[in-house]
């Protein structure tokens, strides 16, 4: 998780809204990514899971936009993509080939508490009201969310016991 050039002291309620908006892109960004690379490697049960996850965070995004064109219209944004990185995304290296429904679902769940744990840890930085009350909402989202993931996982069998490993290919003489 990386932020870069955001001043969470002076943050104002449109770039909070902005902030906010770009880390569900991202993220939605990435779970696109994770069922083309799912598709790929024929594991369709993790691709739809990922797919669900795109539209989770595709309609949270057209909500905060929504909220932010109500307020303050087509104003220019000063928050861009370069300055986010990781914030909800699943980490790169989650994707795995064969993966099962069930990793699939653990890496939404850690995403979910990787973005919770930033706007925790955002908090204690924040001096306007309105961004500290909007970061709260994100916060108690991210927790709503986790409960929809683990509400999933719940419903599926235990993993079969093999492990990433035992799909890798031993190195071949050249």
């Amino acid at each position: 998780m990386a932020i870069q050039g955001i001043d969470f002291a002076n943050l104002s309620l449109k770039d909070a809204l902005d902030l906010a908006i770009l880390v569900e892109d991202e993220a939605q960004e990435r779970y696109e990514e994770f069922a083309a690379q799912m598709d790929q490697h024929r594991t369709p049960e993790a691709a739809k899971f990922f797919r669900y996850m795109v539209e989770n965070e595709a309609k949270h995004g057209r909500e905060l936009l929504a909220r932010r064109v109500r307020l303050f219209g087509d104003a220019p944004r000063s928050v861009t993509r370069a300055m986010i990185f990781d914030i909800e995304a699943p980490d790169y290296d989650a994707a795995r080939a064969f993966m099962t429904p069930r990793k699939a679902m653990k890496a939404a769940l850690a995403s979910e508490v990787k973005a919770h744990d930033f706007f925790v840890s955002a908090l204690p930085a924040l001096k306007d009201a309105e961004v500290k009350a909007l970061f709260e909402e994100l916060r108690d989202e991210e927790v709503e969310h986790q409960d929809l993931v683990k509400k999933e996982l719940a419903k599926l069998p235990p993993d079969s016991g093999l492990s990433d490993e035992d799909f890798v290919d031993e190195p071949a003489a050249q």
